[in-house]
């Protein structure tokens, strides 16, 4: 299975992220999944790939050329695919991704995760959609998706997507044995 990461291209302040990072690209490797992330060597994104790597796993980056013109590009990984743009970058990673997993993170990170679960929910995909929450840095934002079903819009038959958990084991096993509700239109 090949499992996309959203996450930071910071390291955050709290080492628990960058070694919460560390442990689930070591276990996903251990358990025979490929990674697919965003092709950086920074922040997390370059945690979760080094320690994938190291697990003796695949890891697939998608970038686009705007940032490896920048050099932030990991320049050890089993496959890159550079692209135009931020938006082939997502499609590519929905392309070859089985599931995707949000780590902490800022703003792109929200926006990748969000864009899964939306495409899950319109039925364009059947694919897991996780959120990784790391000593609760999620709880906020799934506070206000409780708010969009509670204020309906969001049902609750799609909040129920998406798969949360603090414990690597848990999220990587509902991952694999993930079954997807019916779509919004159904």
């Amino acid at each position: 299975m090949r499992i996309a990461v959203f996450c930071g291209s910071a390291m955050g302040v709290d080492p628990d992220y960058e070694a919460s990072a560390r442990a689930l690209a070591t276990s996903m490797a251990a358990a025979g999944h490929e990674l697919v992330f965003g092709g950086g060597r920074v922040g997390l994104m370059g945690v979760v790939a080094d320690s994938a790597l190291a697990a003796g796993g695949k890891v697939i980056g998608v970038m686009p050329q705007a940032l490896r013109d920048r050099e932030i590009q990991h320049t050890g990984l089993s496959e890159l695919y550079v692209v135009e743009d931020m938006h082939q970058r997502k499609a590519k990673m929905a392309e070859l991704a089985d599931g995707f997993v949000a780590l902490p993170g800022g703003v792109g990170t929200l926006e990748e995760i969000f864009e899964a679960w939306a495409w899950a929910q319109l039925g364009y995909h059947n694919k897991p959609c996780a959120f990784f929450n790391v000593k609760g840095y999620f709880d906020q934002l799934l506070a206000f998706v409780n708010t969009m079903v509670s204020q309906q819009f969001l049902a609750a038959s799609h909040q129920q997507m998406l798969i949360i958990s603090e414990e690597i084991k848990t999220l990587v096993q509902e991952i694999e044995d993930y079954s997807a509700p019916p779509n919004k239109w159904e």
